[in-house]
Order: structure tokens, then C-alpha cells, then sequence
């Protein structure tokens, strides 16, 4: 590719071009939308494109879904998503899962989707159809996850984390974190729409709270059983993209956003099965931390793309080429809750997987090792 095409098909990888954007007219669009849809429901389709970025677009049907299976299967042209070649562009969309629309209200949907080639095949983009075979298998252990995503805010205008200064950097890290007041907490409109989008949609989202960097914030998604996790951040993800559109600000899921002595951006995953979290499940906790040790960087390949600029050591990191796991240890692969040591039962938390990671992979490759046979 040519760097102007990588700009452009990377928007996770650079802020340029963030500076295009339109704040949304929130009162003039509330005139259309208070109209009578005359019995006609509006669904979004939303899907995974071919650079882990969403794209939607919208089907009216005539009757209320109750559920994802209710719905048709649809198409898009494939060859401008990354998806497909111009001769032969068509990619078929498969609802999975459904929502409801905060943003249109009513009766309205919004429904996840797989994609799959003409021939009926799982698009080699689709990696929650490898996963959910995963989860099926594994069914009987009932794998619990919980997602949090980290993520920055962008101001299209300068092109930095919003609320920064134009000129220079804001003061170091240390007062943001979880911080209340102004010159501390920069957005929170953006997040508190968010949330309560989150909540009306049916989302299992479980927090949310500022972090390190200024104008960086996570929210928590779980606990969610099986192929949910992977759904359900994927929802919240889309929420995201659409809240921070109305106020005109983008989002980047970039695990480094911003070079130097600033914290990256994670999505550390949580995970327990049944035999955890019953009494004594701290033994199957190591086990499971001993069978990730051994595919380490079998787990790192699809732990997000650059990666590397996170997994330093330092800023509450581990390295990305060395394994460890410890009780209370945000400097670990993997944390063992203070709690869950003192318990003796409960979950482990993988600290590797980077803010950009398509979750279907991340909770498919754990649950795989987890039960990764003994040599």
C-alpha cells in the first residue's frame, strides 16, 4: 500500500484525517424522530470489516424482532470494506445478535452480525464462528468473561487526546486516574452518553472509570457467558463509535496513542470457568495459567496488532517476550487477584491482550489453552 491508502485504511494507527467531523444537531433530528414510523421498524446491521473496524447500514422490516434469528441475511459490497475484490464484492451478513437502538428509540434494533462468502463459508474475517465452536465445546464449564476496554479520546481540531493543550503536554500522569473536577476528567459527557446508551441497549456493561492518561477512559463489559463477551464488547465498541460521532469527537483503540511516558491502552480480559470459582478453584487457576504459559506467544500473535509498543515492562505492563503470573501483580501476564489468593477461588485476569483485539480470538485462544491437553 501506498501510505496515503495505509493512513486511510488504518484509522486505528494514526490520527489523521480525525479532523474531519460534524457534531450532530440534536434538536433538529429529535423533530424527525419523534415521527410516527407507522409500524415499520428500522434495524441496523452492524458488522466487522477487514482492518477490525465496524461499518452498519439499515433495513427497515415490518415487524418487531424478538430475536437475531428472526431476521433475514443480507449483503454488502465487500470490496470496500477490505472484505472482497471489485468483480466478485459480495459478502453475506448473518445477525447473531440483537440489540436495542438508543439512538433511533422505539421498537428500533441494532443486530451484530457474521460475515461469510457467497459460498456459505465463514469469511476468513469472521473469528467469532471459530470461536463460538470453541465455546460450544466447553459449553459444560461455563467460561464467565469480563472485557475491559481501555480507550483515548481524540479531538479532531488539534488531532491530540482531548482535553490537551494545543501547544505542549498536559501535566504528568498521577491526578487523572478515577480523578472528579475540571483540569482532571475531560469528556465525561461523551462517557456518561455511553453508559446509559450501554444500559438501553441491553449491553452488559458492569463500570466504567477514567485511567492513567488524561482523556483516556475504560469501561468493563461482563460478566458474560461464552461467545456474550465477544458480542457484547463488540456492541459496546459500536456504541462508542456512535455516541463520541454525535459530540464530534473520535475514538481510538490504539494501544499506544501517544508515544513517551504515557500509559497504553489494554483490554484486559478476565476469565474464570465453574471448577474456578468453586471452593478450592484456586488450583485450577495455575493450571490454566500453566497451559497459557506454554503457548505465551501462541496467545500474543493474536492479542492485537502493535502490541509491542504496550507490552514494554513498563506503565503497568509486562514484556511482551516473557511470561510471569503473581497475586495482586499489575506488572504480571496475568494477575491473580489479591482476593481470589486470599479466597482461594475465583478468576485470573490476562494483562496481555492489547486495547485493538478482536475479543472472538481472545476468549476462544483462553479457553482453548485452558483446556489444552496435558503432554
Amino acid at each position: 500500500f501506498s501510505p496515503l491508502l495505509y493512513f486511510l485504511l488504518s484509522p486505528q494507527k494514526t490520527f489523521l484525517f480525525y479532523n474531519m467531523s460534524v457534531v450532530s444537531n440534536a434538536k433538529l433530528l429529535e423533530k424527525y424522530l419523534s415521527l410516527d414510523q407507522r409500524g415499520a421498524v428500522q434495524v441496523e446491521y452492524v458488522w466487522i470489516d477487514g482492518f477490525n473496524n465496524l461499518r452498519t447500514k439499515t433495513k427497515t422490516v415490518n415487524k418487531v424482532p424478538q430475536s437475531a434469528a428472526e431476521l433475514s441475511e443480507w449483503n454488502y459490497d465487500g470490496s470496500s470494506t477490505g472484505q472482497a475484490e471489485g468483480h466478485d464484492s459480495d459478502v453475506l451478513i448473518q445477525p447473531v445478535a440483537l440489540f436495542n437502538d438508543p439512538f433511533r428509540g422505539g421498537d428500533n434494533k441494532f443486530v451484530l452480525c457474521e460475515t461469510f462468502n457467497p459460498d456459505g463459508t465463514p469469511h476468513k474475517t469472521n473469528y467469532r464462528h471459530a470461536a463460538k465452536k470453541i465455546m460450544d465445546t466447553y459449553a459444560d464449564s461455563k467460561p464467565w468473561f469480563g472485557l475491559e476496554q481501555e480507550y483515548m479520546l481524540i479531538d479532531p481540531e488539534t488531532e491530540k487526546p482531548y482535553g490537551w493543550p494545543k501547544h505542549g503536554f498536559p501535566e504528568a500522569q498521577g491526578k487523572y486516574y478515577c480523578g472528579v473536577g475540571a483540569g482532571k476528567v475531560f469528556g465525561r459527557d461523551i462517557i456518561e452518553a455511553h453508559y446509559r446508551a450501554c444500559l438501553y441497549a441491553g449491553v452488559n456493561i458492569s463500570g466504567v472509570n477514567t485511567e492513567v492518561a488524561p482523556g483516556q477512559f475504560e469501561y468493563q463489559v461482563g460478566p458474560c457467558v461464552g461467545i456474550d463477551g465477544g458480542d457484547h464488547l463488540w456492541a459496546a465498541r459500536y456504541l462508542m463509535e456512535r455516541v463520541a460521532e454525535d459530540f464530534g469527537i473520535a475514538v481510538t483503540i490504539h494501544p499506544k496513542p501517544v508515544k513517551g511516558d504515557w500509559n497504553g491502552a489494554g483490554c484486559h480480559t478476565n476469565f474464570s470457568t465453574e471448577e474456578m470459582r468453586q471452593e478450592g478453584g484456586i488450583v485450577a487457576i495455575e493450571k490454566a495459567i500453566k497451559n497459557m504459559a506454554k503457548r505465551h506467544m501462541e496467545h500474543i500473535a493474536v492479542y492485537g496488532e502493535d502490541n509491542d509498543q504496550r507490552l514494554t515492562g513498563k506503565h503497568e505492563t509486562g514484556r511482551i517476550d516473557t511470561f510471569n503470573y503473581g497475586v495482586a501483580n499489575r506488572g504480571a501476564s496475568i494477575r491473580i487477584p489479591r482476593h481470589v489468593g486470599k479466597e482461594g477461588k475465583g478468576y485470573l485476569e490476562d494483562r496481555r491482550p492489547a486495547s485493538n483485539i478482536d475479543p472472538y480470538r481472545v476468549c476462544g485462544i483462553i479457553v482453548e489453552s485452558t483446556f489444552f491437553p496435558e503432554n
